[in-house]
């Protein structure tokens, strides 16, 4: 996931994430949704990811390198 949760995305957020079957595997990518990035003290804005829904990878940057997303995405797939 990218970005700051808003608050008329919260909701949703939480039901996709409840409607994915497991084993799933959240990713919170840039500085956005790891911490609100330059979005902290926006009205419309609930918080990051990981404030809305659990985190399972956390990808920093912003934006992240490729190689940061690359390597993200083979720890949690081991290729």
């Amino acid at each position: 996931m990218t970005g700051v949760v808003t608050h008329n995305m919260a909701g949703p957020l939480r039901k996709t994430l409840e409607a994915t079957p497991r084993p799933r595997v959240v990713i919170a990518c840039g500085d956005c949704a790891l911490n609100r990035g330059v979005f902290a003290d926006a009205y419309g804005v609930v918080g990051a990811v990981g404030e809305v829904v659990p985190v399972d990878v956390e990808i920093a940057g912003c934006p992240p390198t490729p190689a940061a997303i690359m390597a993200a995405l083979r720890s949690v797939t081991g290729k």
